[in-house]
């Protein structure tokens, strides 16, 4: 009989260890800074990782009622770091009990495998994001008042679920970026990814920074359920099909959405625009027809030596001049 070798462990903080094991280091930092908010002389050092720095606290004099809002500043560089080891968590979570099963069923090959872990992480976060985003619309309003995007600007103040909303994204973004090392993604697809993610994090951390939260959120909101669809129709389920049946399914699909939505678009327009013409238009005045008069003057041409001609009868005779 053959003994079955012993895998050897890769060497301590090869290239190997770190990937294989990064989840496992990941897990212990944040449990770490965990246990630094339980004690008191780690709490005012953990606590700026764990929550949401910069709290302003504003209250009414006649009815005593406190209102909580939030400013950014670089304290929020340690709370950036801390939720992006946890959506390195997450995302180990999601691949190990998703994503890699999905992956031993459909025996992909490693071009469409890696295709298909990337469609599926963006799927999951868009969803996620366009949920969360959704929430705070509706809670805030803001998508009801466009005019709450540029009155009283610069919105310095922010509440606590639009300011978390943000960290969580940047972190979500920044730690996408660790994650081509850690899941040995292509060469040649490294720089189209990172194109991407680069986009991500300026787009979001300039809105976050230069007061655009607002207009941020709006623009966002409608972006992740657009980038829902397209990873969970056109990719995943183009990957997960080897005759691309479903794949031309769900393309044609959204093509028949967006040609209903055009349509409907159009219609809603023409019908505006008529109403716009009608009202341009100026109401014809409704006057009153005026009875013919009795006694109307003839024509000249029926006048025959200053008498008028009746119809149905004979002209009168023309008289004789009496000579002289």
């Amino acid at each position: 009989m053959r003994l079955r070798r012993k895998h050897k462990s890769p060497p301590v903080l090869s290239h190997e260890f770190i990937i294989q094991n990064h989840v496992d280091v990941v897990s212990c930092l944040v449990m770490s800074l965990l246990m630094g908010v339980v004690f008191e002389a780690t709490t005012k050092n953990a606590i700026i990782f764990v929550a949401v720095q910069y709290n302003v606290t504003y209250t009414i004099d006649d009815s005593n009622e406190q209102f909580h809002f939030y400013d950014y500043g670089p304290k929020d560089i340690a709370t950036i770091f801390f939720y992006m080891l946890i959506a390195i968590n997450l995302h180990a979570v999601i691949q190990e009990n998703i994503l890699d099963k999905i992956n031993r069923r459909l025996h992909l090959s490693k071009t469409k495998h890696s295709k298909f872990n990337e469609s599926g992480h963006l799927a999951f976060f868009s969803l996620f994001s366009f949920i969360w985003g959704s929430s705070i619309l509706n809670a805030e309003e803001f998508a009801m008042d466009l005019t709450s995007l540029w009155t009283e600007y610069p919105h310095c103040r922010m509440l606590f679920q639009v300011k978390f909303f943000y960290i969580c994204q940047i972190a979500y973004w920044l730690h996408a970026l660790p994650e081509l090392y850690f899941q040995k993604i292509q060469k040649e697809d490294i720089p189209r990814q990172l194109c991407y993610i680069c986009l991500y994090i300026i787009h979001i951390s300039g809105a976050y920074i230069l007061n655009f939260q607002r207009l941020g959120l709006i623009l966002m909101v409608p972006h992740y359920l657009v980038e829902f669809i397209f990873h969970a129709s056109t990719c995943l389920f183009y990957f997960s099909d080897e005759n691309k049946q479903k794949g031309i399914g769900c393309l044609a699909t959204v093509c028949l959405t967006q040609a209903w939505m055009m349509w409907k678009f159009i219609n809603f327009q023409l019908k505006k625009y008529r109403e716009h013409v009608n009202n341009q238009i100026p109401k014809k005045k409704i006057t009153n027809t005026k009875k013919k008069r009795t006694n109307q003057e003839p024509n000249r041409e029926n006048c025959v030596n200053g008498a008028a001609k009746v119809e149905g009868e004979a002209s009168p005779r023309i008289r004789k001049s009496k000579p002289v």
